[in-house]
């Protein structure tokens, strides 16, 4: 029963963070951060040579101070209130602009205290700073993912002035489903890979244009070389090809054609001349 739950609770999860709406949007966006302290708590403990926890106190003092002041900005900050007077698109727009740096500003608020802990550790000599930092610094992280509590709020501050606020509608939008970074890296290597099979195929095919006009081309002395033919025929290859009645002697131009006289008159001349050339002459 217990792994059905999990499992339950997971696929919810994934759902939740895949869905293609702005909501899941911001959700990938807060949860690309949750791992970030992972690897920078590798980089310090490569850098102290070991897990040396111990530090002086007012290293330790200015990460939890700096932590505590986060967290507590987190609780305390909320979106402005919407102005009186807007229409419903307008309320949507403005509500999912404000929502959206509501949950920026709680993101940068969540990663200060762990570059302020990495750079107390690394002054201090030990880990115990970032760690401190780090404990306050994960939970505002949770605060800041959007969750029913956490939008129900931001739209009860939104609608303080009596402005009703379609928060819900917002997040409910259409959105790509994308990742920070890590989208925009993998569309990077998929057109730079495209480029190069583009580049070999363009390559290969230049190759086989020009195999196949060498066996098109003729062999010189037979009749790409103009030295067995008279003279007054023999043109140089740099000319254009002339006309034959300029190479042979005695041959006139070919006369061109007349042209055709298209429209309605042109028909009408045209029927009254075989009609005239139909009718019999009379006799004298």
């Amino acid at each position: 029963m217990a792994v059905t739950g999990v499992r339950k609770l997971y696929t919810t999860l994934v759902e939740a963070v895949r869905r293609p709406t702005m909501l899941g949007q911001l959700r990938r966006q807060v949860l690309f951060f949750v791992p970030l302290p992972i690897p920078l708590f590798a980089v310090l403990v490569l850098a102290h040579g070991g897990l040396r926890w111990s530090a002086p106190g007012w290293t330790i003092l200015v990460a939890f101070s700096v932590a505590v002041a986060a967290l507590l900005l987190a609780f305390v900050v909320q979106p402005t209130p919407l102005p009186e007077g807007l229409s419903a698109e307008a309320s949507v727009r403005r509500s999912l602009h404000r929502f959206r740096q509501i949950t920026a500003l709680r993101i940068g608020l969540a990663l200060t205290p762990i570059a302020v802990g990495a750079g107390a550790s690394l002054a201090g000599g030990g880990l115990f700073p970032f760690l401190a930092a780090l404990l306050l610094a994960w939970p505002q992280l949770l605060l800041a993912l959007p969750g029913y509590f956490t939008v129900s709020r931001a739209r009860k501050a939104m609608e303080a002035w009596g402005t009703k606020a379609y928060l819900w509608a917002a997040l409910a939008q259409p959105s790509p489903v994308e990742w920070p970074v890590v989208t925009q890296l993998a569309r990077r290597i998929r057109a730079a890979r495209a480029a190069r099979s583009a580049g070999g195929t363009a390559g290969a095919g230049a190759s086989s244009t020009e195999a196949a006009a060498d066996s098109d081309r003729e062999p010189e002395g037979v009749l790409g070389d103009h030295a067995d033919l008279p003279e007054r025929w023999a043109v140089p290859a740099s000319e254009p090809p002339q006309r034959p009645e300029i190479l042979i002697p005695g041959m006139s131009a070919t006369p061109s054609a007349r042209a055709v006289q298209r429209g309605r008159n042109a028909a009408r001349r045209r029927s009254r001349r075989d009609a005239a050339r139909s009718r019999p002459k009379a006799k004298n």
